[in-house]
């Protein structure tokens, strides 16, 4: 379940992961750092999103670095974990890839218009944290 470092094993990252469909993509666009939240799935060990090809993440038809989060915070427990994706990021043009991509019942975006351009993110590392109140303050800066 967790490391000597109190990080989270890889598998349980990817339960949490998996656990839900909205996240938040960060990387350094061409003016400054950007954060924005997205509707994703785990497919095939990636992280995909369908995004409008005219926005600001249709930046990431270049590959780029990126890092990507999911989390779940109890403010009233004061509890909650977060698993961070360090990975690549880039747009998938294969003509095979993309037929499987559109038959998946998701990623489905909330944002209206035309969401045709899909990104995946390939991961080169997984981590995560769990904080709770109950198991005293927390020295390494995570909701502390």
């Amino acid at each position: 379940m967790t490391s000597a470092t109190g990080g989270l094993d890889r598998e349980l990252c990817l339960e949490l992961l998996t656990s839900r469909r909205i996240g938040r993509i960060a990387w350094r666009a061409a003016d400054s750092i950007q954060i924005l939240p997205v509707t994703f799935i785990w497919y095939d060990e990636t992280i995909v999103f369908r995004t409008s090809a005219y926005g600001l993440l249709s930046e990431l038809v270049r590959e780029a670095d990126v890092a990507f989060e999911v989390d779940d915070i109890d403010e009233h427990g004061r509890s909650g974990w977060s698993v961070v994706v360090r990975g690549r990021a880039r747009a998938t043009a294969e003509p095979e890839e993309l037929s499987r991509l559109w038959r998946l019942d998701d990623p489905v975006p909330w944002a209206s218009g035309t969401r045709n351009l899909f990104i995946q993110i390939s991961p080169t590392l997984i981590t995560g944290r769990m904080v709770s109140a109950a198991s005293g303050p927390s020295h390494d800066g995570d909701l502390g």
